[in-house]
């Protein structure tokens, strides 16, 4: 008969007890302390409490009165109690009672006696228990299992279970009738028992697969034995997969350190097991080894005045680098003519160092290179690599290996002298994997790489018939010692002749392909060129230049597929394609529009990573009524321009007297300097004089002559010391429409590299003293001082 009962609860989360388990409980729980202390004020014997499972945040509708047996400390050393649950209780309505726990009302569950039918299932899961116990190796429990008598006990044993879910221990543990239970625990033992099945199925058949595999290969290292003792006898005996690598390594006619390496990884390759993954290793590298074209050359082409003209014909301009491919190849004709090889273990390769501003053709010219000479052409990309294992390539003992990009390279090539490009050399970095530019040492080393090692191969590669061209936009994050290494050779822009001329011959050809349109569909003459290149794009290469071109294509493709033109168009007004220039010449504008019109602004001549450029230098006043006396410098300018500033500032004040400046009450007015395009970080020496020539012509009240440009580090004593880029820096002046520049006297022997026709549009001034850049720059005096 049911008893109506007041206990505390205790949750239990995703846990399930039945009656008859005896469980283990920590006292360093919240909710497991306050249920016991409540239960042992309101018992004078053992306390009780009532377990209900919960999960998911919610509570069974049964629990299971349980006893607290004994309190102490748990094996692990924290205080606990063990507690026997002894009965389901069917959970009524919540309420009140001592301490922090919960308290409930609940009516014990009767459970019927158990008949015949309930014997014949008990005997049944009995099996299945013991069969699933045989299958986990628990023989220490099936006599225990075999003791229980009670089917209603047995039933309830099945919380122990750890196949069954927390779903199914609570269905279990709200369902009171034994035929009931035993009829589930039964299914589930019986499923339980199919998956055991199966899972020794597999086993079986894995262990099986192991045994033949071991089998295999006892047979095949008696088969091995077996042949090698077949090929002592006779000569003709079948050949295995190592004889056939000794093969290849004989014919392939390797050099004879290589050849011994490699013989020496095909022993072994011998005494390695199938099962080994060292004879993959060996195998990978033994054909990695024998992929390198170890004796395979290109016939360099001995026609200089071919080579020239395909020079010629790629590129427009770049002397420098054409006269440098053709002296190499001069030198190899007439060490070839005289019979001259290999002089002290090196042949006749060269590393050369393209630099110069983007869009100039450095990468293509690498191409262009490599066609003149007959020679297979490798382009490799450096930008962005971190890793020093992508030079000298990784050590065989890592998962996946590979050898280097310059073999890589050499392998693509096939060929031990081709022209192998190094992209974006400047744009290499370094982490904790290594340094690649040190890497790239030996690499670039003619004295050095006709023993290169790479870190997979480890084995000697003749790299000193390469011809090595790397490209860099900016010299500065180039290491000295690997910039040493290298013949530079400076690629400064091009004139606007020159990106007429290859717009003309190149781009414009180009563009018509991709377009779809014939070489006669769209008429480009030169002067619609020479406005794209001097008003439409301010660059020193050619990108934005074919860039425009292709715009102005494709309106003319879509106003012809519109109907709104037909074929041939002749490009006459830009304005209808590009819109209004973009870059006016400062001297083109009105004069009132010029930023020179006003005192205080000097335009000098800088060099950045795209090339040279104008820049401006702003200068002004404060009022002697702020009370502000210092120097204010603005822009992002670096240490090196603050200090040129600084030091303009100085010469002026001493020397104010005899250029007739007043600066007598500069102790009295803070001083401003502004070098615009203010999100630009700028520094270098070389804007000095400009500077110099800003702050003068704010105190004389004199504005700089808007068709002068100038550069120049100056000293305290008005020297103007030599900078360098003065070739970048007059082809910006050409540009922007400067006709007159002031370059310090000891960079003249800088014009010879200035093409021709470009100075004959520039008048050039070397000064050595700032007394005369003041003089040329400024314009006659005819205003009030400003400080006056």
């Amino acid at each position: 008969m049911s008893e109506r009962l007041t206990v505390p609860v205790l949750p239990l989360d995703d846990t399930v007890v039945l009656p008859g388990m005896v469980v283990p409980l920590e006292l360093n729980d919240r909710e497991v302390r306050a249920a016991i202390e409540a239960a042992r004020a309101v018992s004078s014997g053992k306390p009780r409490v009532l377990l209900v499972p919960r999960i998911e945040g919610r509570y069974a509708d049964v629990g299971v009165l349980s006893v607290v047996e004994q309190e102490g400390r748990l094996p692990g050393g924290e205080p606990g109690a063990v507690v026997r649950a002894v009965g389901r209780v069917r959970i009524g309505t919540g309420t009140t009672g001592p301490g922090a726990a919960l308290w409930v009302e609940g009516d014990t569950v009767d459970i019927p006696a158990a008949g015949p039918e309930a014997a014949k299932l008990a005997k049944e899961y009995k099996g299945l228990l013991q069969a699933i116990l045989q299958h986990r190796g628990s023989w220490q429990l099936v006599d225990i299992v075999q003791q229980i008598d009670d089917p209603s006990i047995l039933a309830d044993q099945a919380g122990y279970a750890p196949y069954l879910s927390v779903a199914q221990k609570i269905t279990l543990l709200e369902t009171a009738d034994v035929v009931e239970r035993l009829e589930l625990v039964t299914g589930w033992a019986r499923d339980q028992l199919a998956e055991l099945d199966v899972a020794e199925t597999i086993r079986k058949d894995v262990q099986d697969g192991i045994d033949k595999q071991q089998r295999e290969f006892l047979l095949k290292q008696q088969l091995r034995a077996v042949r090698k003792e077949l090929s002592e006898l006779n000569g003709d005996a079948e050949e295995g997969e190592e004889e056939d690598y000794r093969a290849r390594i004989e014919a392939a006619d390797l050099p004879e350190k290589v050849e011994k390496a490699a013989l020496k990884e095909v022993d072994k390759l011998e005494r390695s097991s199938d099962a080994s993954p060292e004879g993959s290793w060996i195998r990978t590298w033994l054909d990695t080894v024998l992929e390198i074209p170890w004796n395979e050359r290109s016939e360099d082409s001995y026609d200089i005045e071919g080579a020239r003209a395909i020079l010629d014909a790629d590129h427009a301009g770049l002397d420098d680098v054409k006269e440098r491919i053709i002296e190499y190849l001069a030198v190899r004709k007439r060490r070839s003519d005289r019979g001259l090889g290999v002089v002290g273990g090196r042949r006749s390769g060269a590393v050369l160092a393209l630099a110069g501003p983007p869009g100039v053709g450095k990468t293509s010219l690498g191409e262009s290179v490599a066609r003149a000479m007959g020679r297979e052409f490798v382009r490799v990309a450096l930008g962005g690599v971190r890793d020093e294992a992508e030079i000298r390539g990784h050590r065989r003992t890592y998962v996946g290996a590979l050898p280097g990009r310059i073999v890589r390279a050499i392998k693509e090539a096939g060929s031990m002298n081709p022209v192998v490009l190094l992209d974006e050399i400047d744009k290499i970095g370094a982490d904790y994997r290594g340094d690649p530019t040190a890497a790239l040492l030996e690499v670039l080393d003619p004295a050095q790489n006709h023993t290169f090692r790479d870190h997979y191969l480890e084995v000697e590669l003749d790299l000193s018939d390469v011809l090595f061209l790397a490209t860099a936009n900016s010299l500065e994050t180039i290491p000295g010692p690997l910039l040493d290494r290298m013949e530079l050779v400076t690629l400064d822009g091009y004139t606007e002749d020159e990106k007429v001329t290859i717009a003309r011959d190149h781009l414009l050809p180009r563009q018509l392909d991709k377009a779809g349109l014939e070489s006669g569909d769209v008429v480009f003459p030169d002067e619609a060129l020479r406005l794209i290149a001097g008003e439409y794009t301010r660059e020193a290469g050619v990108r934005s230049l074919e860039r425009s071109i292709a715009r102005v294509l494709r309106k003319v493709t879509a106003k012809v597929a519109l109907g709104q033109v037909e074929l041939p168009v002749v490009i006459d007004d830009l304005t209808d394609y590009l819109g209004r220039p973009r870059f006016t010449p400062e001297v083109s504008l009105k004069e009132s529009d010029r930023r020179t019109a006003v005192p205080g602004v000097a335009t000098g001549l800088a060099v950045t990573g795209a090339g040279g450029d104008v820049l401006y230098v702003e200068a002004s006043l404060a009022d002697a009524e702020t009370g502000d006396t210092g120097v204010t410098l603005t822009g992002q300018l670096g240490d090196v321009m603050k200090e040129s500033a600084r030091i303009a500032l100085s010469y002026l004040r001493s020397h104010g007297a005899e250029l007739e400046l007043p600066v007598g009450d500069l102790k009295d007015r803070g001083v401003h300097v502004h070098v615009p395009a203010g999100a630009v970080p700028k520094d270098g020496p070389s804007a000095g004089v400009t500077m110099t020539t800003a702050l003068a012509s704010l105190l004389s009240g004199r504005p700089v002559r808007a068709d002068v440009a100038m550069t120049g580090e100056v000293s305290l004593t008005g020297r103007v010391l030599p900078i360098g880029g003065v070739k970048q820096k007059l082809l910006a002046a050409h540009r922007a429409g400067i006709t007159t520049v002031l370059i310090p006297k000891r960079n003249e022997p800088d014009l010879d590299d200035v093409p021709a026709e470009i100075l004959a549009q520039l008048t050039v001034h070397p000064v050595t003293d700032v007394r005369e850049a003041l003089t040329l720059a400024l314009e006659p005096a005819t205003a009030t001082p400003l400080a006056a």
